[in-house]
């Protein structure tokens, strides 16, 4: 189990370094501020949204994984394995090469929403939350390493909540420091912004690319089995 649990931390940690989310609960926080109202309401409900709607496609994905492994027999021979690892490595590679350094910014119509209604920002956040899950590379990575366990972790949907709430961390830090008003506090929230938005993106690329090269050199020196 501890051989599981590692690397999922791993991936959480990846996926918390997520600048969208992150930007939305900013803007939502500063908006908030100018406004002379509490932040909690609409960030709170962006960032449950964003959970239910994540949470909801794993343990779907996962249940789905596993209604069809019991009525189809398949055998993990070497060759798919490889060519399977061969194909992750080129994906993960891709995906290092082609992420740009533009930062994503909130939509303007999302931010306008929770003027008008903060609590109606859980649309938002699920709209967001599924688009993430899907695309999601350390998740859907995680969802394949629980559903690949036979049997099944007997705790295997709380694994999906806590990966879930862990991603969802540097925003609830935000969230948190936003309900106080000292200069520490507002200078520390800047800084995990900051920090998490220039280095977020080039230090998931690099993962990205280091795992992608070292998956790659894996399926290649056992070639034997790809032809």
């Amino acid at each position: 189990m501890l051989g599981l649990l590692l690397p999922l931390l791993g991936f959480a940690f990846l996926d918390s370094l997520n600048v969208l989310n992150l930007g939305v609960t900013s803007a939502v926080v500063y908006d908030s501020r100018l406004s002379r109202r509490s932040a909690l309401p609409g960030g709170l409900s962006f960032v449950a949204g964003v959970f239910a709607a994540t949470t909801t496609f794993g343990v779907l994905t996962v249940l789905g994984i596993g209604f069809v492994t019991e009525r189809v027999d398949v055998e993990i021979t070497p060759p798919i394995r490889y060519w399977g690892q061969l194909v992750l490595g080129v994906v993960l590679i891709t995906v290092a090469a082609v992420s740009g350094s533009s930062r994503p910014a909130p939509p303007l119509w999302a931010v306008n929403l929770t003027r008008r209604n903060p609590w109606l920002f859980a649309i938002v956040g699920v709209a967001i939350g599924l688009g993430q899950a899907v695309t999601s590379v350390p998740y859907l990575t995680t969802l394949t390493m629980v559903s690949a366990r036979q049997p099944l972790p007997a705790l295997w949907p709380g694994i999906i909540l806590v990966y879930c709430a862990l991603a969802l961390l540097p925003s609830l830090l935000v969230l948190v420091l936003s309900t106080h008003r000292t200069i520490r506090s507002r200078r520390v929230q800047r800084n995990i912004v900051r920090v998490t938005t220039r280095y977020g993106p080039v230090t998931v690329r690099i993962l990205f690319l280091a795992i992608g090269i070292v998956l790659v050199t894996g399926a290649l020196l056992n070639y034997r089995y790809l032809v």
